[in-house]
């Protein structure tokens, strides 16, 4: 039988991972009677858990919401996931005072790991929160924290077959519900984002590097810039822009990484990027507005061939 504080926290683990628990499996996980686990129980609701108690034959236990924060338990994978959530949560002070007073009751070996885990989130109008694999942020940030070259394969948008990259890693950044590694490309002498979820790691890391400043020094402002401007880092193969008979403001929070430029009531531009350029011209045609000052000529003929394909399909 464990010890009774050990015995605690696991029986707390197992009332967090289902609504209703009878007592008769809950002692059998313990390896422990009915009657120590009444105890239990009894011990975690002096400690502020607001665990009810089903009567009956069989009776059972439930951990409800409380009025009040009992003392909480993660496991290591968790305690990250909470830290990173905290980092992106976009609320400002409350998340940054959140995560320090995580970091205080936090053992060492996951204060370090967390620390390595930094995140500059840049979150435009509309966006959603980013989903990335765990492992790959705990290893990215790893080597960023550590300053030590990254190696690893990367699948870039569209037909360009995967290839081993070298980089100097520098921040994560969220991007309209995508996560980002900024780094510097040691192979192409240049500053480049790439999109976590086509990164791969490769072990061991290289050598220790010094940090290069980003340039402007604010990477929010560089991402930013980076993301909207013309020299577009997450490059689309096929990227067009058109005028569009609808205000900016309709426009703007479904254009995900696409930027929009209001001309007037009732008029924008945008600029929007995609895998194809038939893909293109039906992601621009679902805003329903008319639309004017097509380009390039690639896309005009896309929104031609959906035109053709489109009437054959209204045909009788």
């Amino acid at each position: 039988m464990p010890k009774t504080s050990a015995r605690l926290l696991v029986l707390l683990s197992l009332l967090q991972t289902r609504r209703d628990w009878p007592g008769a499996d809950l002692a059998a996980r313990l390896g422990v009677s009915p009657r120590t686990v009444r105890r239990d129980v009894d011990r975690l609701r002096e400690l502020g858990y607001p665990i009810t108690v089903a009567k009956g034959p069989g009776g059972g236990y439930r951990l409800d919401a409380g009025s009040r924060l009992p003392p909480l338990l993660f496991d290591d994978d968790q305690a990250v996931a909470l830290a990173v959530a905290l980092q992106t949560a976009g609320i400002g002070d409350a998340a940054a005072r959140a995560l320090a007073t995580l970091r205080q009751v936090l053992p060492a070996r996951l204060r370090h790991r967390i620390a390595t885990v930094q995140v500059t989130a840049v979150l435009p109008p509309g966006a959603r929160p980013a989903q990335a694999d765990g492992q790959v942020l705990a290893a990215l940030g790893a080597a960023i924290h550590a300053g030590e070259v990254l190696r690893f394969d990367y699948t870039p948008v569209g037909p360009t077959p995967t290839g081993r990259r070298r980089a100097e890693p520098h921040h994560l950044v969220t991007w309209s519900g995508r996560w980002f590694l900024l780094a510097w490309d040691l192979d192409r002498e240049d500053w480049r984002t790439f999109r976590v979820d086509r990164i791969a790691p490769a072990r061991p890391t290289g050598p220790r590097f010094t940090p290069r400043e980003v340039p402007g020094g604010d990477v929010a402002a560089f991402i930013t810039s980076r993301f909207q401007g013309a020299e577009r880092v997450a490059d689309w193969p096929c990227r067009g822009e058109v005028i569009l008979d609808l205000a900016a403001a309709d426009v703007a929070p479904y254009a995900h990484e696409g930027v929009v430029e209001e001309l007037g009531p009732g008029r924008c531009r945008l600029v929007l990027g995609s895998w194809s350029w038939i893909g293109l011209a039906a992601a621009i045609g679902r805003f329903d507005a008319d639309i004017h000052g097509v380009r390039p000529a690639e896309l005009r003929e896309a929104f031609a061939h959906l035109a053709r394909r489109y009437g054959e399909a209204a045909a009788p």
